[in-house]
């Protein structure tokens, strides 16, 4: 090859030559793929894998997750948990002051007592021997329930004693003028709410106090049930009002207040005596009253097991008794469904995200007041068109990015696909919901999640990129050369993935080489 080389004129064997030399040969191939003098660009028909996938966009939400409130109407008197608490199943949360219905829940259970007792009375008969020993129990809790009425004066009297020390004489420095028409806070303070509920109570206390004093007079443990009843409800009452004014005065020194820091404690500390003194007598009072409704019901059953005793039966009284039973059965479930209504139970377990429960503040029912996610992890929620939906099914695999951790990947499958669709402003879309294959204790409830659900995945198909096929009304084609001629070769699609390879059903086979046409046409 040198020795031919060096046979050459001189002046071919210059680089410049050369140069020349080389373009006009790859001239004269390029004119070879010209056809006609356009050129192409090709493309080989490849074999191999491809998956379609349908991306959405959507945000976790929990697995288990439910609001809650309360049944009844009512005051709410306790809360025991706080936001972001962790709660079993089962335990209570908030409950209503609850004293009527468990009240009632007593009157209910001892309505079925008597009933029963009347049943089986009617079915055993009577004896002599059971009506003296009926008459004589009677007597006792006839007895019984008298001695807890005559509790009744001395604890009114009791209490009246320590109201009137609590407002006339612990809170005595902290008015001007506290019994006349206008009563004023001998200090100020912060919480002007505080200051006119103080000073309003301060008049209705020395009001309240006056008449149960009136009501008291004359009244000893020797005076009649129908005198000494009425002086349980009038004295809760009383109390109440007191109660009050205390928690009033005590919110305004709360505020900021002109008070030297001894003359603060000093109030304050007056103000905790005499809430101590009150709260005694509010307890004192409700406990003789529960009391005396347990020993009524007592005498009741009583009275009515003596009753039958003393009264012959007949098997149709003894049916209907049994219909007063089973009646009687009823309102107890219902007394008790009352009683559980009056509680917030969490249903599952989990972290309260949401607690607008607040002890007096007055609830209704259906209002929700406490919401619980539960610990079983998060799902994510997104909507699908109408147009991608087909191509889901359940126990799709699914790849996930959050924006909340950058860079990360989650893995997970679909699981529940909505069968109805929503209409948000006449956008179709159907609810899809995705499951993580881990749970993640990082993971929170609204965070946004990028889906990309693998809708189909074929191994060993032919694939073609999208840009080198051409799709028109007529279907979809390739191009190929011919002669050195564009002809157009109808070809069968199949799936597509999101980096613009097509699945090749039929109409080219492997390494056949297309022209790159490199755009889409409609």
């Amino acid at each position: 090859m040198a020795r031919l080389f060096n046979k050459l004129p001189r002046f071919l064997q210059s680089k410049w030559a050369i140069g020349i030399i080389v373009l006009l040969v790859m001239g004269g191939g390029y004119r070879l793929l010209k056809g006609g003098g356009t050129a192409y660009q090709l493309v080989s028909v490849t074999r191999g894998s491809i998956t379609e996938t349908v991306s959405i966009t959507g945000n976790t939400t929990p697995m288990q997750g439910v609001s809650l409130g309360f049944q009844n109407t009512g005051t709410i008197s306790r809360v025991y948990r706080n936001l972001g608490d962790t709660v079993k199943a089962g335990q209570v949360i908030a409950q209503l002051n609850v004293a009527n219905l468990y009240a009632a829940l007593q009157q209910a259970q001892a309505t079925v007592a008597i009933q029963q007792a009347r049943l089986d009375g009617l079915k055993a008969g009577s004896q002599p021997q059971d009506i003296a020993a009926s008459q004589a129990a009677l007597q006792k809790a006839q007895q019984d329930l008298a001695n807890l009425y005559s509790n009744i004066s001395d604890a009114a009297a009791s209490g009246y004693t320590k109201a009137n020390d609590a407002v006339r004489t612990q809170l005595d420095g902290l008015f001007y003028s506290p019994e006349g028409n206008i009563p004023q806070l001998t200090f100020t303070t912060s919480d002007s709410n505080a200051s006119y509920a103080a000073t309003s109570l301060r008049l209705s206390a020395s009001t309240e106090l006056n008449k149960w004093q009136t009501e008291l007079i004359g009244v000893t443990s020797l005076s009649s049930p129908e005198i000494l009843s009425p002086l349980l409800k009038s004295g809760l009452a009383h109390l109440a009002v007191v109660r009050n004014l205390l928690n009033a005065v005590s919110a305004t020194l709360d505020g900021n207040v002109n008070l030297t820091s001894a003359q603060l404690a000093t109030y304050k500390a007056n103000v905790t005596v005499a809430l101590t003194e009150v709260n005694a007598a509010i307890s004192s009072l409700n406990t003789i009253s529960q009391s005396i409704s347990s020993q009524q019901a007592t005498v009741a059953q009583v009275q009515a097991q003596l009753a039958l005793k003393q009264a012959g039966s007949s098997s149709h009284d003894i049916a209907a008794q049994q219909a007063q039973v089973e009646q009687a059965r009823a309102g107890v479930a219902s007394a008790f469904a009352n009683l559980q209504g009056a509680q917030i139970i969490a249903p599952i377990s989990g972290v309260i995200t949401q607690l607008d429960a607040k002890v007096g503040q007055l609830a209704t029912p259906g209002t929700p007041l406490v919401s619980i996610i539960g610990n079983g992890g998060f799902e994510v929620d997104a909507g699908v068109s109408e147009t991608d939906i087909g191509k889901l099914a359940d126990a799709d695999a699914v790849s996930m990015t959050l924006d909340a951790f950058p860079g990360e990947t989650f893995a997970g499958s679909v699981f529940y696909i909505a069968p109805a669709q929503t209409n948000t402003q006449g956008v179709i879309t159907y609810l899809v919901k995705v499951s993580f294959n881990q749970l993640d204790p990082r993971l929170k409830s609204g965070l946004t999640a990028n889906v990309d659900i693998q809708t189909q995945h074929k191994d060993d198909v032919l694939i073609l990129p999208q840009y080198a096929i051409v799709q028109n009304d007529k279907g979809a084609f390739v191009k190929i050369l011919e002669n050195n001629t564009a002809k157009e070769m109808p070809v069968t699609l199949g799936i597509q993935d999101q980096k613009g390879n097509v699945e090749i059903v039929s109409g080219v086979t492997e390494g056949e080489q297309v022209i790159n046409i490199g755009l889409k046409t409609q």
